[in-house]
């Protein structure tokens, strides 16, 4: 890796982090699409789960006690069925038909729910938890970028952030370990080199989230509501650039 380089991925990763430390979600959004610019995909997303797990792992487990489990327990069998499609998926088929619909989905959202001045909030149905699920864990195991699909629905169904932020860590850091195990059968995480780009790279996600997390304890509701909108639309453009790039 070229001097460049290096000071691109770390540029990256710390953005991408510090947005995870406030919203509890966004780092593969925006990291998996500004690397693959610039690194094979095939090893930045292996990569991005690692750093991702780690992440989930830290996160959750600073606010436990917040978790909605009922909630991961609702999404969690058609998340398993989406990641095991996924990664599937990720060693046969084009991605750029799946990015474009899942970007377009996103950006139609987040474009819905900028325009509110004071948005209510009207909890979704339960039954929005299997098509999320499945479709945030098949595009998880295909990109390492599943979250709009989880965060879509549980910000329709938890209104406080800090639960909402515990929530999607949590959730996140189960699949992780869902993926981690298909990732391994597929042969994506055989290689040593992944598991030491990640080690390396941990100091800066520490920071980056530590960081962010300060941000994320001085928001209200309200702002962290817009500030997920606004992310979903950054996301659902990069997704688009990624898929036609």
């Amino acid at each position: 890796m070229t001097p460049p380089d290096l000071a691109y991925a770390v540029a990256v990763l710390l953005l991408a982090y510090f947005v995870r430390g406030i919203s509890g979600f966004g780092s593969g959004l925006i990291a998996v699409p500004l690397l693959a610019l610039r690194f094979p995909l095939p090893e930045v997303v292996p990569f991005m789960l690692i750093a991702d797990f780690g992440a989930s792992a830290l996160v959750g487990g600073l606010s436990f006690s917040q978790v909605n489990w009922p909630e991961i327990r609702r999404l969690m069998p058609a998340t398993v069925v989406g990641v095991v499609l996924g990664t599937h998926l990720l060693v046969s088929l084009p991605p750029a038909l799946l990015l474009t619909i899942l970007g377009t989905f996103v950006l139609a959202f987040a474009l819905r729910s900028l325009p509110r001045k004071q948005p209510g909030f009207t909890p979704a149905s339960p039954i929005w938890a299997y098509p999320a699920a499945l479709s945030g864990g098949a595009v998880s195991g295909l990109f390492g970028t599943g979250g709009p699909p989880y965060v879509i629905y549980l910000s329709h169904r938890i209104q406080d952030k800090g639960a909402l932020r515990a929530t999607l860590s949590a959730l996140f850091f189960l699949e992780g370990l869902l993926r981690i195990a298909t990732f391994l059968l597929a042969g994506l995480l055989v290689g040593l080199e992944v598991w030491r780009n990640a080690l390396f790279a941990a100091p800066l996600i520490v920071t980056a989230l530590y960081l962010g997390s300060h941000v994320h304890a001085r928001l209200t509701d309200r702002q962290m509501l817009h500030g997920v909108s606004l992310l979903l639309l950054g996301s659902g453009m990069a997704l688009l650039v990624k898929a036609w790039w």
